[in-house]
């Protein structure tokens, strides 16, 4: 007879240390808080006409390459059968994990665009899957809420000033659990481009990449890489970064910055690179000004957001807490008018990503944000012993029928057990059922495990006197 291992064996290595970096797992405490923000979030995103979709969570290897330099990024699939071979097939061939949702809804849009109604507002929210080093707050499994709108033909510019407003208004929300105030900064990548050109530099994808990387390196350090990869001299690579510190919170004053940068570097109106960068400026100032009406103070331009990927074609933005600079951008996006096409019908859009485990990461480690409880129950039935269970039972059911949320005790423990099994999970309520006596059947009671207030209630018309009992979990500092 075949031997098999005892099962403290067969699990308790795996179990030891099976932790496994960059794929976090919250708590039930911390998935509270997570899920709240989730619902938060989708709530204002639906307020705001976006429709919620989902897509698969795999994709061929040419869409994934679309963004691109990303393929080191990427988590290849592969079949058992398979294993040893993979390297003989090009990425290209291969299925892989997304790491992102822009590129799947630029796949889903082109698929499905007979069936939908443009322009095309969605909004969606999935795990996504990325191979970088991790580190606190950036995982290699993670859950990313998006919205993009994307027009078939054509878009307005006009969602260039929506989308952005949308997610300060989500970020806003947030502040309600302490989350700092959220600032979008945004560019244009054709006014980045028409003025790098007008310098005479040609490598534009190279330029944009190590002018992303100013917050993270250093200017300086960029300044040597712009000379040594990008084949810029040194009043070029001065130029990119002078134009790189210049922010505004008004179209006018972002007009005269770059009015002023043109007379520094002799750049003067007359070829199709200045002509560029004027069309990036004036929609940059579009935006800045179309969302300062709305909600002043919350869109800024900043040119030195640069969004290091290939597909974006106008505005672009990044999202910073204030005070909270050692996070890095929070939610990030842009236009792009080339990811999405059919034959010669192309669907561009524009949309922003908030990475949502690296907030929640945030506010449960530096915020200190926690659930006030742990069970959505708001009721805990008692039960007095295993032969009552299904009176309890009843009760329970009676009680969720009325949409009232209710657990009912494991076990016929002491009532004292009971009720510190409800406490821990932060239940407030422990109903306890009638028990019969010499006059009759006696009365329901429930008791209040925070005030240790104790009445007779009746299961038809009992309500929860706490708010959060009677709607739900609320969060904490």
């Amino acid at each position: 007879m075949a031997s098999f291992p005892q099962p403290h064996l067969l699990y308790g290595t795996v179990a030891k240390g099976a932790s496994i970096s960059g794929f976090p797992e919250w708590l039930p405490s911390e998935r509270v808080v997570e899920q709240k923000v989730i619902d938060t979030v989708r709530e204002v995103f639906e307020l705001n006409g976006f429709i919620g979709i989902e897509t698969r969570a795999v994709e061929a290897g040419a869409s994934l390459l679309k963004k691109g330099e990303t393929s080191k990024e990427i988590y290849l699939l592969s079949r058992l059968q398979d294993v040893g071979s993979e390297s003989d097939t090009p990425v290209e061939e291969r299925l892989g994990l997304h790491f992102d949702l822009t590129v799947p809804l630029s796949r889903y849009v082109v698929e499905n665009s007979g069936s939908l109604t443009f322009p095309f507002k969605r909004w969606q929210i999935q795990k996504v899957w990325r191979g970088e080093r991790p580190q606190e707050g950036r995982f290699r499994e993670f859950v990313q809420a998006d919205i993009d709108v994307v027009g078939n033909g054509d878009l307005p510019e006009h969602y260039e000033v929506e989308l952005p407003l949308v997610m300060v208004s989500a970020l806003e929300r947030l502040r309600e659990l302490g989350l700092p105030k959220a600032t979008v900064h945004a560019n244009n990548r054709k006014l980045s481009e028409g003025f790098y050109r007008s310098l005479g530099l040609t490598d534009v994808e190279g330029v944009l990449r190590e002018i992303d990387k100013i917050d993270k390196i250093g200017a300086d350090e960029v300044h040597r890489l712009l000379i040594e990869n990008c084949g810029a001299d040194e009043n070029q690579a001065r130029g990119c970064l002078d134009l790189a510190s210049l922010t505004a919170e008004d179209g006018t004053d972002l007009r005269a910055g770059f009015a002023g940068l043109c007379s520094r570097y002799g750049i003067e109106p007359g070829d199709a690179a200045y002509d560029m960068a004027v069309e990036g400026l004036e929609s940059l100032s579009m935006v800045v000004d179309g969302a300062s009406r709305i909600r002043p103070g919350s869109v800024v331009a900043d040119l030195k957001i640069a969004r290091g990927l290939d597909y974006y074609t106008g505005s672009v933005y990044e999202t910073f807490l204030e005070g909270a600079e050692q996070l890095g951008s929070i939610c990030s996006g842009g236009r792009y008018d080339n990811l999405a096409s059919q034959g010669s019908r192309k669907y561009p859009g524009v949309g922003l990503s908030i990475g949502l485990s690296r907030l929640v990461s945030y506010m449960l480690r530096t915020v200190g944000v926690h659930a006030s409880r742990v069970s959505p129950a708001a009721v805990m039935v008692a039960v007095w012993d295993e032969d009552s269970r299904d009176a309890s039972n009843a009760i329970a059911q009676a009680l969720r029928s009325r949409g009232i949320s209710t657990d009912v005790a494991p076990k016929a423990a002491k009532l004292g057990k009971q009720i510190h099994y409800a406490d821990r999970l932060g239940i407030p309520y422990v109903w306890f059922p009638a028990v019969a006596t010499e006059d009759g059947a006696g009365a329901d009671e429930v008791r209040n495990i925070v005030t240790g207030e104790q009445t007779a209630a009746d299961v038809t018309s009992w309500l929860p006197d706490s708010v959060v009992a009677r709607q739900g979990i609320a969060l904490e500092r």
